[in-house]
């Protein structure tokens, strides 16, 4: 799998053609200024007119504001959502955070099946 990775000072990305994986820093709190700063810079790699999914994967723990995933979602760039979460806990904060997409969603046990799950959404292909 070739990949671009973005380092953030709050984070890393790795661009794929199809999709974006993150892994952001222990304590973080991935608020709507650190979401604007990838979504800029996605653009600027990808191209204003492109549609990925988005692999969140939570080896690390830390906190987001569910609200500012609408904000995001206005910027039409995601296909879907996959977060792999390693705990309960994890799980418990995705189910809340669900709540306020609007784009497909799916929670997995692995970043295999975030992987497989994203690449088979059909705005994907």
């Amino acid at each position: 799998m070739n990949y671009y990775k973005l380092v953030l000072p709050f984070g890393n990305f790795f661009l794929c053609e199809k999709f974006i994986i993150s892994e952001l820093h222990t304590g973080v709190h991935f608020d709507w200024p650190k979401i604007e700063m990838v979504i800029k810079n996605v653009f600027k790699f990808y191209g204003e007119n492109t549609r990925l999914g988005y692999i969140s994967n939570r080896i690390n723990s830390y906190s987001v504001s569910p609200q500012d995933w609408e904000k995001a979602e206005q910027y039409n760039l995601m296909t879907g959502i996959a977060i792999v979460y390693y705990n309960y806990m994890t799980y418990l904060n995705i189910s809340l955070e669900k709540r306020f997409l609007k784009v497909n969603f799916h929670p997995c046990l692995s970043l295999d099946e975030a992987i497989e799950w994203v690449l088979g959404l059909e705005e994907s292909k």
